[in-house]
């Protein structure tokens, strides 16, 4: 499902990437872009800590409840894999063509909603959660895969430089 969305988005979504020449120009464009990707997490904190000011637990640092403790790891995951999400796109950037850096911005995307959907998935029960999770792990592994191919069989004379 992740490639047809990133592929339907490519075509049909009417917006390019800015001409971007230099290294420094698309990992700030990447950064600009990843900014996006933390609105998910910082939902995701502000419903947690809501959550645990309205728990009926008697002690604020005792036993959390199942309400809270969902809320909670839900961010402690996401922020995880949007480092390692991050970190793969700022990679990817720099092996991208030009026509192609309209892939960070969907990537972006697709790892926002992914994490928004794994987050209602696993409120609803944890056997549906699975995915979500992979709506964000799989495109992860591609970039990584990616990312590999580019440094080891691409550019291997420029690995380090």
């Amino acid at each position: 499902l992740c490639p047809c969305l990133i592929y339907g988005a490519y075509i049909f979504l009417p917006f390019d990437a800015p001409l971007l020449p230099t290294v420094s120009a698309r990992l700030v464009y990447t950064l600009r872009c990843a900014v996006f990707a933390t609105f998910p997490i910082v939902l995701g904190m502000i419903v947690s800590g809501i959550s645990r000011l309205c728990s009926s637990a008697l002690e604020p640092f005792g036993e959390l409840q199942q309400e809270v403790e969902i809320h909670r790891t839900y961010v402690s995951q996401s922020v995880h894999l949007f480092i390692l999400y991050f970190f793969n796109m700022a990679v990817l950037a720099t092996y991208l063509p030009q026509e192609l850096l309209k892939l960070i911005p969907l990537l972006t995307g697709l790892f926002a909603i992914s994490r928004l959907i794994f987050w209602m998935s696993y409120a609803i029960g944890r056997s549906f959660r699975a995915f979500g999770f992979s709506m964000t792990f799989l495109p992860l592994l591609a970039m990584l895969l990616w990312n590999l191919y580019g440094m080891f069989v691409l550019e291997p004379e420029n690995l380090l430089t």
